[in-house]
């Protein structure tokens, strides 16, 4: 399944929107009619007129749906338990143009938690995109922090956008290249 809908909508209130693939944030009115084209990791792409949108998961009621609960993680945490919530979060992430998560996309070079020693951590990471123009860059970089920054014990988060080494497909897992058709 690669949570690609043709799901028409009408927007419940006015709702925040960034515009695929130039990110730039915009206002749809209530009232707006669409199509729900992707819905993967909490945020949705939506087609409007001939363009597309994404929608955050946080504004998941203005197009009827539920938003998602922030992840849980055991009492007393490690940094190991940690980091493995980050990497489920950042599976949550979504290129909205390619159906795959941006970890299977390969897009996640360094995930580093650095205990503070108050029981609350610091993340660093370093991510890329497919295309070093893409408009979404800092949007992808805004969702992985967000993402990021709900994990319980999570007090700081830093993501940088990296370019060296440049992405390539090779980079991708093997079910996202069977996925995209790339194999």
């Amino acid at each position: 399944m690669f949570g690609h809908t043709n799901e028409p909508v009408t927007i419940s209130r006015d709702v925040k929107a960034i515009i695929i693939p130039v990110g730039e944030e915009l206002t749809l009115r209530e009232g707006t009619n669409g199509f729900i084209t992707q819905a993967l990791g909490g945020s949705f792409t939506i087609y409007v007129e001939g363009n597309l949108f994404r929608i955050a998961g946080a504004d998941a009621d203005a197009l009827g749906k539920e938003p998602v609960l922030p992840p849980e993680v055991p009492e007393d945490p490690t940094d190991q338990d940690v980091e493995a919530v980050i990497w489920e979060q950042l599976r949550t992430c979504y290129d909205p143009e390619i159906p795959v998560n941006i970890v299977d996309l390969g897009l996640i070079y360094r995930c580093e938690v650095k205990p503070l020693g108050n029981g609350e951590r610091s993340v660093e990471v370093d991510m890329t995109l497919t295309a070093p123009g893409c408009g979404m860059g800092e949007i992808l970089v805004q969702d992985a922090q967000e993402k990021i920054g709900v994990i319980p014990t999570v007090a700081d988060v830093r993501v940088y956008l990296v370019f060296d080494p440049p992405w390539n497909q090779s980079m991708m897992s093997e079910e996202a290249r069977l996925q995209t058709g790339l194999m």
